[in-house]
């Protein structure tokens, strides 16, 4: 004998109905709130799933030392590539000239990834090569895929930042989240936007340039999505500073970045020192652990013999 339903289909039908224009408005909703904003749904999700145990307590405290320690040792790991040549937004080499996807390297893109941004986030699964669900993408759209950002956000919650810094994909949302901190109007997170003119950038701080021709300026923060790109500060000397960036040439590389006599990026009109990159913003990091000594780093800044791009 067949099982009696307990609805019946002109019941059944009245419900499905009821429920449509439900449906139908979860289908049509905008997308979620860019992670690291303050007020972003994460329901049941842990979004320090994917940290690992030394980070998440964490052992240490969130260190200025440790975080440069880091930067440094990726840019080891990648070759120790040096470019100080202006940028090429345009140039696209093929595969096989991408050490982002050579092997061993599109894994440790995908730490960056994994690591790096939210565990809600359907780009925790993302390659140097592949995309959320395993499939290779071509070479030619990995600007859809770039992992700048997330490099810059493995770094910080590998250094144990915790939940106290915006974690993303994009720079934008830790720039603008930072600038909300600035100007008194959020407490929630470690990082700080100053003007460049006013505050010299320190070994662990971020600095931030437009992209795309993209020119925005410290005083229209917060100022929504736009493309950009961040590098961590991994030394500071008279008249220069040391930077290193994910997703720079495909790898992780070193430039170095002119600065004033008294260590600012920019003049006191807002006008970048260095000519190449249009930087607007210092992101200065709020570490537990706030001291910094270079002598403490094992290894030299620049290796003997660097490689170096004439790019």
């Amino acid at each position: 004998m067949p099982a009696r339903s307990f609805l019946s289909r002109p019941a059944f039908a009245r419900l499905i109905f009821a429920l449509f224009p439900l449906t139908a408005l979860a289908a049509c909703a905008g997308p979620a709130t860019e992670p690291g904003e303050e007020g972003a749904p994460s329901g049941n999700v842990d979004l320090q799933a994917h940290t690992p145990d030394f980070a998440r307590r964490p052992y240490e405290a969130f260190s200025r030392q440790d975080a440069v320690a880091i930067a440094l040792r990726e840019w080891r790991a990648w070759g120790m590539k040096v470019n100080d040549a202006p940028p090429d937004e345009k140039y696209n080499p093929p595969a096989e000239d991408k050490p982002e996807r050579w092997p061993g390297m599109w894994q440790r893109v995908g730490e960056y990834w994994w690591l790096g941004v939210n565990a809600d986030r359907r780009e925790a699964a993302y390659t140097g090569k592949h995309d959320d669900v395993g499939m290779e993408f071509d070479s030619q759209r990995d600007e859809t895929y770039a992992w700048s950002a997330a490099f810059i956000s493995y770094i910080m919650r590998t250094d144990g930042a915790g939940l106290r810094f915006p974690y993303s994909q994009t720079h934008a949302t830790y720039i603008n989240a930072a600038r909300r901190v600035s100007l008194g109007k959020s407490n929630a997170w470690a990082v700080s936007a100053e003007a460049p003119w006013a505050y010299a950038p320190r070994p662990g701080d971020l600095i931030c340039a437009g992209r795309r021709n993209r020119r925005i300026r410290f005083q229209n923060l917060p100022a929504g999505y736009f493309p950009g790109h961040c590098d961590i500060v991994v030394a500071a000397e008279p008249g220069q500073i040391s930077v290193v960036g994910g997703n720079v040439d495909d790898s992780v590389t070193m430039k170095h970045v002119p600065v004033t006599a008294d260590g600012m990026l920019t003049l006191p009109n807002g006008t970048p020192v260095d000519t190449r990159y249009p930087w607007f913003v210092v992101l200065r990091v709020l570490y537990t652990n706030d001291s910094f000594n270079p002598a403490l780093d094992r290894f030299n800044e620049t290796p003997p013999n660097p490689v170096i791009s004439s790019r």
